[in-house]
């Protein structure tokens, strides 16, 4: 049935293949369908035969989201146009239209934000969504909601107005001030200290800060601590200057995000096979003003899902900056350049910064959107960073979110043991460690020794998916670390062929001091310290790998020496001598059993057990 099910989908590929390679080399919009002809994507092409049939050929090289949208394929039409400009335009229109499936598709929920004022005596200050039917007032709209929520908690702390549920003056001196208070976040109106007028001028002088800005803000505060200090009022010139020292402080720290170009837009990727994350930050006269970020499912690779992005995210966006800096080169940026140049009515560009300030923004930008996306996975961000980038130093087809790692240790091929450890979203997962007692000969050799082990690993992953068990071996590897150089390496890659495993392969070196040196495979060394988190991250791997084989292998030895000292007794060979450790735990528990109690453990006879009970009690005991 499978073998027939193989060959109707190559014959079906065979067929689009055949048609596909019958397109012009011109210029124009493809339209692909499914078996129900609902249009499950859209491209655009520079030369249609070239990028159509290269969906129909070998499935090998394309992402996991181009091969299931392939498998839905049943038929395609095209468009021809004159330009690959023009097919930019009507793709654009075309998906906008159809919302296909395998598209990049963006939501525009981007509303309007206010800042809403209470109409109490103590009245409250917060920002919203939407305008409400009541009695407040409302400052705005704001396209920014980012800005917004930003600019009203700079103001709470600066001018140290409360953010707690409790209602004035009921609950005056009801409790203690709020951690708020004591960390001069709050000016605490709840103690019942704070005059209403006092107060009143902190929300004035807050919704001038908000209007305003910090500057406008700096000014008007200044001319009233210089009154202030005049009229010898020198405690309300305090509390006033700390305000202005409050506002410089925030203006200091926003200043990470500034950037010497006036107006543009900064858009960074981070994502796998499965998910993206695409974050965007907005300046406007040199500041931060704006951020947005958007997950999607099935972005492809990141020149083309950021591509994509930049069609989709400014097709619902009216106002197009000077300049869009992204992360990384884009499939087609000069048509792109040219779209967003028509849509501005002025020259847009992209470009993509390698060194300087605009780099140190792009890789800023880029954390927050591994932030994002780590969120999402379970993971940090900083450990989604590190996998991503090993995934990029070993040239892996998705990031490495479990990796299992093998170390062998003996003493001079006496206990010949194996350890495997797991690593998950960067983190050791203990409760998937295994351990392994080397079986299939003796003496030592590590690249006998991991074969074995290999192949008793995923001659067990292979068992447990035909019987579909959920064991400790039913899940494969996004990679596999030995530790060990190229010989271990080439020691197991014919097991994992002969299993029919495709996971990728490498092995960890040291140095002549123990330390992590390189990542080696059959081509030779990768060296991994110029990048200092992946380089820490491996580091890690191959301690934790060593640190639990060799403590199996001490393990192991410990309780060989007691069944040896077993062994010294007439009658108890290495079964009975291990039978008895495992059953009564210690030599201690052996020594102290009666007589019944050892004739009752497994592989004892009633004159072993006699030869072991005299062994550790004299003669008149007995």
């Amino acid at each position: 049935m499978n073998n027939t099910g193989g060959d109707f989908v190559n014959e079906k590929l065979s067929e689009l293949r055949k048609k596909a390679m019958a397109l012009p080399l011109s210029p124009g919009v493809y339209i692909m369908k499914n078996k129900s002809r609902d249009i499950i994507y859209i491209g655009k092409a520079k030369a249609l035969k070239n990028r159509v049939s290269q969906y129909f050929g070998s499935q090998n090289n394309h992402p996991e989201k181009v091969r299931r949208m392939v498998e839905n394929v049943e038929d395609f039409e095209y468009i021809i146009t004159d330009s690959e400009f023009e097919a930019l335009i009507l793709e654009c229109s075309l998906i906008k239209q159809h919302t296909p499936k395998y598209n990049i598709l963006l939501k525009d929920d981007k509303g309007y934000s206010y800042v809403k004022v209470t109409n109490e005596d103590w009245r409250r200050i917060s920002y919203v969504l939407q305008k409400g039917d009541d009695d407040c007032t409302y400052i705005g709209p704001y396209k920014s909601s980012y800005y917004v929520k930003n600019s009203v908690e700079q103001a709470q702390k600066i001018f140290k107005l409360p953010t707690c549920n409790r209602k004035f003056p009921q609950d005056f001196r009801k409790g203690r001030p709020c951690l708020n208070f004591h960390i001069k976040q709050c000016c605490a109106p709840c103690t019942g200290r704070v005059k209403l007028k006092e107060y009143n001028e902190y929300v004035d002088e807050a919704l001038g800060f908000l209007k305003g800005g910090d500057a406008k803000t700096i000014k008007l505060l200044t001319e009233k601590m210089l009154e202030a200090s005049d009229n010898l009022d020198f405690e309300r010139a305090a509390k006033i200057r700390d305000q202005i020292n409050s506002i410089k402080k925030m203006r200091d720290k926003q200043k990470v995000v500034n950037t010497s170009v006036e107006e543009q837009d900064i858009i960074a990727f981070a994502g796998n096979s499965k998910k993206g994350s695409f974050e965007v930050f907005r300046f406007s006269d040199g500041r931060l003003f704006d951020r947005e970020n958007f997950i999607v499912d099935d972005p492809g690779d990141e020149g083309s899902a950021l591509s994509e992005f930049v069609l989709r995210y400014y097709s619902i966006r009216e106002d197009i900056p000077r300049y869009v800096v992204v992360s990384s080169k884009l499939s087609d940026a000069e048509v792109l350049e040219q779209w967003l140049t028509q849509k501005r009515g002025k020259k847009a560009y992209i470009s993509v910064p390698q060194r300087g300030e605009q780099k140190h923004l792009v890789d800023m930008c880029r954390q927050n959107a591994f932030e994002t996306l780590g969120q999402q996975e379970g993971i940090s961000g900083r450990q989604y960073a590190v996998l991503e980038g090993l995934r990029d130093m070993l040239g892996l087809k998705v990031i490495p979110y479990y990796i299992e790692s093998y170390d062998i240790s003996n003493t001079a091929g006496a206990e010949n043991v194996a350890g495997m450890i797991v690593f998950e979203n960067g983190k050791p997962k203990k409760s998937a460690y295994k351990k392994f007692k080397i079986k299939t000969f003796s003496g030592q050799d590590d690249y006998g020794s991991m074969a074995e082990v290999l192949t008793r690993r995923f001659t067990e992953y292979k068992k447990a998916k035909e019987e579909g068990e959920d064991s400790g071996f039913s899940k494969l590897p996004d990679l596999i670390l030995l530790d060990g150089g190229k010989g271990q390496v080439s020691a197991v890659k014919p097991v994992l062929l002969d299993l029919g495993i495709n996971v990728p392969l490498f092995g960890m070196v040291k140095d002549d001091k123990h330390r992590t040196r390189a990542i080696v495979s059959e081509d030779g060394e990768i060296e991994i310290k110029p990048n200092q988190s992946v380089f820490s991250f491996v580091t890690s791997v191959q301690d934790e790998v060593h640190r639990f084989a060799i403590g199996y292998h001490r393990q192991s030895r410990t309780k060989s020496m007691k069944s040896s000292s077993l062994t010294n007794i007439d009658g108890i060979g290495e079964v009975r001598a291990k039978a008895l450790l495992k059953y009564f735990r210690t030599i201690e528990n052996i020594k102290n059993a009666s007589l019944k109690e050892l004739e009752s453990a497994p592989k004892m006879t009633h004159d072993s057990a006699l030869c072991v009970y005299k062994y550790y009690h004299s003669e008149e005991n007995i």
